[in-house]
């Protein structure tokens, strides 16, 4: 009986370290895989039997077993490429994608992504990429995380300017002036200035404000803008309140405690002094914020900010190292569409393996905490890819090991058959 045991402990030792060989090879075989984790193999020594003798009793060992397939989710290093929508994770999260139609959450490492027919954001074999979608004001909308996607037809719609910033500086040495304003007049005015604004359609138009010393430390300010009906009639106001400097050359909003803002605001409708453009758009006033001083320097525009713009068509889209999908637009503007969500588990060792780069969660890896990336969950790489973890130096030295340890147990079976031969014979 004991000659048959070790006939079997010998094929044990063939059965586990065929495994592990076959663990080994496909650890090498995905050695190029993006984001592919190696695994290792893990033996443990099967029951023992009881044999009683002389001193007493004793365990005899019944072969080996395999234990457990490990997955190894250490880091893997980095490969810098040329796409902009290739990420990779430093850190212990995971991308979360979903099959159109499938409820089911899949976890990948790997972070080559493209957007297919339908402007999703998808993994080569066509898995949609899960992010937390940003609104119209570019606030996070609260929920779950949904399906990424990018409308890549038509025009994104313009924005008509409703408010506008002058950061100016006017010359102290100005002359005043006593005469009333006409902007056909530059000698009713000391400076002006011009500023390109957008109607509710998103056509161009332009805005021209004027300033008019009137006594020390005083100015006026008007504005003119011409309509867009092909009369070139002129539109033109003077704001109620001047701009009143200190002798410092400060406006007294700016220099008072708490400083506040100098504003004005060209009035929208169809009598004098109010905006329409008179081409089938919106009237829309606009608030001047005056960002100005009065220093013994020549009137200069410092700066002008408007808050409108043109349609304009998706040039491309980017995801930056917060994870966010941006989408840029020929009119100079960039949207925010959605930012990635990761998903992290207590125990990565219990995910179930789906094929093509991905993990399901199971009962031992126990649910995902998902969230956005940073510190705990992971941050990401721009125009980078996780390559393998596998280290191919040691994968060879195991392979030694695995088939020293194959021929040993193949040993022991060949011993045991001459053994058993042995015994046979005795009844010659």
């Amino acid at each position: 009986m004991g000659i048959s045991s070790a006939l079997y402990s010998g094929v044990s030792g063939l059965n586990t370290n065929g495994q592990a060989m076959s663990v080994i090879g496909n650890n090498l075989a995905n050695t190029n895989t993006l984001g592919f984790k190696g695994s290792r193999t893990i033996f443990a020594d099967l029951l023992s039997a009881s044999v009683n003798g002389s001193g007493g009793q004793s365990q005899v060992g019944r072969g080996v077993g395999m234990s457990k397939v490990d997955q190894i989710f250490s880091q893997g290093t980095f490969e810098s490429t040329e796409s902009n929508l290739d990420v990779a994770i430093e850190g212990a999260g995971f991308f979360m994608l979903k099959e159109p139609g499938d409820a089911t959450n899949y976890f990948s490492r790997a972070g080559s992504f493209r957007f297919d027919q339908d402007g999703y954001l998808v993994n080569p074999e066509g898995l949609r990429v899960q992010g937390k979608a940003f609104d119209e004001n570019g606030m996070l909308e609260a929920g779950d995380a949904t399906d990424i996607k990018v409308s890549s037809s038509g025009l994104v719609q313009g924005n008509v300017t409703s408010t506008l910033q002058l950061t100016t500086n006017l010359d102290s040495t100005e002359p005043i002036i006593s005469t009333a304003f006409d902007y056909t007049d530059p000698s009713t005015y000391n400076y002006s200035s011009s500023v390109q604004v957008f109607d509710s359609l998103g056509n161009p138009q332009l805005i021209t404000t004027y300033f008019t010393k009137t006594a020390d430390n005083t100015w006026n300010a008007s504005w003119s803008a011409e309509k867009d009906d092909g009369t070139g009639t002129i539109m033109s106001g003077t704001f109620a309140a001047p701009l009143v400097f200190t002798p410092n050359g400060i406006l007294t909003n700016a220099a008072a405690t708490p400083p506040t803002d100098t504003t004005a605001t060209i009035p929208s409708g169809a009598g004098a002094g109010q905006l329409d453009w008179n081409n089938g758009t919106t009237p829309t006033p606009i608030t001047i914020t005056f960002d100005t001083t009065q220093f013994n320097s020549e009137s200069v525009v410092i700066s002008q900010n408007q808050n409108g713009f043109g349609a304009g068509n998706l040039t491309g889209i980017d995801i930056d190292s917060d994870g966010i999908v941006i989408a840029s637009y020929s009119n100079g503007e960039q949207t925010k569409i959605s930012q990635l969500v990761l998903g992290k588990f207590v125990n990565t060792g219990g995910l179930a393996l789906a094929g093509s780069n991905l993990y399901t969660e199971t009962t031992s890896s126990g649910a995902a905490r998902t969230g956005l990336p940073g510190p705990e969950l992971g941050n990401i790489f721009t125009n980078s890819l996780e390559q393998s973890n596998v280290d191919m130096g040691a994968e060879f030295v195991r392979m030694i090991t695995v088939q020293r340890g194959f021929q040993a147990n193949s040993k022991i079976i060949t011993t045991v058959d001459d053994l058993l031969g042995e015994l046979i014979n005795l009844k010659r």
